[in-house]
């Protein structure tokens, strides 16, 4: 597979206090879903932030598609990679829909015609096109993340991070994030996610990177890492409730311990097959 990303041996702190990213080391490649799990404090945004430009590291290296990044290439970094911040609030300054979303292509200092071409496409993905003359702090939590992503399709990146996408949704929107999700990832984008919810991130992702205390302390398939106890106490989570029922389907030997459903939908075809 493709490197799109690759951090090497990167460390963070804050006001020179004690490392908030410890050695990072991970490669990111071309079209793949990572869910970044651990608790609150575990590193998650700050590793985000880093990977997007806002934050520069103490020491490492980021490479974006083999080329190191420094402070006269950083630019790249924040066309290819961007993120989508939890609070909407916290990205969005224009006083309309349409002006927000072109903001960014504009800042790329494209031409007239290709700002309205790209604001135009990202709204029409998002389905917010009827919205684009209202004020965007005053729509919904969803319209807002809506608006919030749209943002950063305009801008084109190959790499897309939401960071706690589904925190303050309720179920309807939270189902339409995840649409929108599968959506991109059909349509070749990178997606890094950070989220506290277990049983999405099992079901969603097709790679899951645990972090506890600023160091990644497992990166691989999310049957793998939810399966390993040690791992889920060492980052304070929880196993996801269809492991959960899957576990207890094996202790009754009802089932084999080889298929490992990952949705509800496989979880009820297992139980129909018994």
């Amino acid at each position: 597979m493709e490197t799109i990303l690759s951090i090497k041996n990167l460390n963070y702190s804050y006001n020179e206090g004690r490392n908030v990213l410890k050695n990072i080391d991970l490669d990111v490649h071309r079209g793949e879903r990572i869910a970044v799990i651990g608790s609150n404090g575990a590193g998650k945004s700050t590793f985000f932030l880093t990977l997007n430009g806002v934050l520069i590291p103490n020491s490492g290296e980021i490479f974006l598609q083999g080329d190191l990044i420094d402070k006269k290439n950083i630019i790249n970094l924040r066309k290819n990679v961007g993120i989508v911040f939890q609070d909407p609030d916290d990205q969005i300054i224009a006083s309309t829909v349409l002006a927000e979303v072109s903001f960014g292509p504009m800042n790329l200092k494209l031409s007239e015609d290709e700002v309205r071409s790209r604001t135009v496409e990202a709204m029409k993905y998002m389905n917010i096109t009827h919205l684009k003359d209202r004020p965007p702090h005053y729509l919904s939590g969803g319209e807002k993340k809506c608006v919030s992503i749209a943002d950063i399709i305009a801008m084109g990146p190959q790499v897309i991070i939401f960071d706690e996408p589904t925190v303050g949704l309720d179920p309807v929107n939270t189902y339409a994030l995840e649409n929108v999700l599968d959506r991109l990832s059909r349509d070749g984008k990178t997606i890094l996610l950070s989220t506290h919810d277990v049983d999405f991130a099992y079901r969603w992702a097709d790679r899951a990177v645990v972090f506890s205390h600023g160091e990644i302390i497992a990166d691989g398939r999310p049957t793998d890492i939810f399966k390993n106890i040690d791992i889920i106490k060492r980052a304070n989570l929880r196993s996801p409730v269809i492991l959960d029922i899957y576990n207890a389907l094996c202790e009754k030997k009802l089932v084999t311990d080889d298929i490992y459903p990952r949705s509800a939908d496989e979880l009820i075809k297992l139980i129909e097959a018994i």
